[in-house]
């Protein structure tokens, strides 16, 4: 009976859902995270009666036909790119980006992510890192005898050095941003790489070609609604029992047409 894999696909896309949902809760509390969403569409349909098709010699059509459709599948996840709460944390290495662009973080095998994630402290080499300890791209070095550091909406990161009464350059945080957000591979550590659906890294100041500017002691919480996240969940978790209820009925259906056989 076609409805028992017709529920049985539900139930699968059902229980996808939910592990999409999970991991958006789960991630409430990570720094630049963007929430997912899965994409359905619908399975093939047999076509018992096609539309418009004759209905008499006299040349009438059917107004509408037959199909039965077979189900439903997972097609893709989009992720909702939209910007997040900034919260102050009055730490001067932290820094929110406001608006479409990301930071470069050059990963340990030589290659390039994205992050939003602007939660960064200084290694043994005064080098600007993430908490994993990839470098920031293009780097940044704070020299050992600085007593602060300042950073700029526009990018510019001085350094006041102990022996100098005027502040120092020391380098500029340059941000990137795609043609294509949601096509970008998540890697975890939260970071993002290019893919051929992204199109090509474009990378410019920060305050130029809609990039957004920068906020020091500032970090970009994850855009993930808790209400929103459970509201979904307890959708996701009755179709999922509808659907078991239709493969409970469907059964039952079958069982009795096989008690009629026999009797």
């Amino acid at each position: 009976m076609l409805a028992l894999y017709t529920a049985a696909s539900g139930m699968a896309a059902m229980e996808k859902n939910v592990e999409l949902i999970s991991n958006n809760i789960a991630n409430v509390r990570t720094n630049g995270y963007k929430l997912q969403r899965p994409l359905f569409q619908d399975l093939l349909y047999e076509t018992l009666k096609r539309s418009g098709s004759s209905t008499s010699d006299a040349g009438t059509l059917l107004p509408a036909g037959i199909e039965i459709g077979s189900g439903v599948k997972l097609v893709s996840t989009s992720r909702a790119m939209s910007q997040g709460s900034i919260t102050a944390t009055d730490r001067n290495m932290d820094i929110a980006i406001r608006g479409e662009g990301f930071f470069r973080i050059q990963r340990p095998d030589g290659t390039i992510g994205y992050t939003r994630d602007g939660s960064f402290t200084t290694d043994a080499q005064g080098q600007l890192v993430t908490s994993q300890g990839f470098v920031l791209d293009p780097g940044i070095t704070v020299p050992n005898n600085a007593t602060s550091v300042s950073i700029s909406a526009s990018g510019l990161v001085q350094a006041q050095i102990s022996t100098q009464t005027a502040p120092q350059d020391i380098g500029k945080i340059q941000l990137t941003h795609f043609a294509n957000k949601t096509g970008l591979e998540a890697i975890g550590d939260n970071l993002f790489a290019q893919t051929a659906s992204s199109g090509d890294p474009i990378t410019a100041d920060p305050g130029t070609d809609g990039l957004g500017d920068l906020q020091q002691g500032y970090l970009e919480e994850s855009n993930v609604n808790a209400v929103t996240e459970i509201s979904s969940l307890i959708t996701a978790q009755r179709a999922y029992e509808m659907n078991s209820r239709v493969i409970s009925a469907a059964d039952q259906m079958q069982q009795t047409t096989t008690q009629m056989f026999k009797g």
